[in-house]
């Protein structure tokens, strides 16, 4: 009698127990996952990180390795798309993330600020203070988007890059 009653316990244990506790587990990561998206996308200016790799392929942003100081942050609405960028790098770093991105780094133009001043104010960016300031803008046929970059060298061995990368849908 008493084997029965511990089997039907169990039992029961089993069947609600285990199926509740993995509604519950369930439950609190979607509703973290909720909260994470929320953050993302109530940002109101660059946001310290990587960003995604569906972004990066999609406004063709190769950010080289090693980078750091990364940021970015991303617009849309009916008109156009952007994506903001910034990272420092290294000089090779800086060479393979032109390269990447199908430009050449002499195209860089110095003394050439090629962000609009939109565009800087949307990101809080300054390019009127002390830098070797150097840009170019890269225009490829739509659907692929169009690059403005500057480039900050005065550090020369550790170069400051800002990108929009714009796309019209």
């Amino acid at each position: 009698m008493i084997r029965r009653r511990a089997l039907t316990l169990t039992i029961i244990v089993l069947l609600i127990g285990v199926p509740a506790g993995y509604l519950v587990i369930s439950a609190n990561q979607s509703r973290n996952s909720g909260k994470d998206k929320e953050a993302k996308y109530s940002a109101t200016g660059l946001t310290e990180g990587w960003p995604s790799k569906l972004q990066r392929r999609i406004y063709e942003v190769p950010v080289p390795h090693p980078a750091d100081r990364i940021a970015y942050y991303e617009t849309n609405n009916w008109k156009t798309s952007r994506l903001y960028v910034q990272f420092r790098t290294t000089d090779a770093g800086l060479d393979a993330f032109l390269t990447g991105m199908g430009v050449n780094p002499a195209d860089l133009k110095p003394g050439k600020i090629t962000i609009s001043s939109r565009d800087q104010s949307v990101t809080g960016w300054s390019f009127a203070g002390p830098g070797t300031w150097a840009g170019l803008i890269h225009k490829q046929k739509n659907p692929a988007p169009t690059h403005d970059v500057v480039v900050n060298r005065a550090d020369p061995a550790a170069p400051m890059v800002f990108l929009v990368s714009r796309t019209v849908p």
